[in-house]
């Protein structure tokens, strides 16, 4: 009975730790920052700047290489 309790007890906090670390994986955050804290704006147009730096670096290359 012992025995699986403790399995039991190891599986729900595996399974915890598990969700936890794929949320953040999920929103490409360090696996130990909190999945709940929202992100700040600056950190939002970070993001922003970099993807529209990517699509223009794109588009550029897309065009010189006509």
């Amino acid at each position: 009975m012992l025995r699986i309790r403790k399995y039991f007890i190891g599986g729900v906090i595996g399974l915890l730790l598990g969700l936890w670390m794929g949320v953040n994986i999920g929103a490409d955050r360090p696996l130990w920052s909190n999945p709940f804290a929202s992100r700040t704006l600056a950190e939002r147009a970070k993001d922003v700047a970099h993807d529209a730096i990517k699509d223009t670096k794109k588009a550029l290359r897309d065009k010189l290489s006509d």
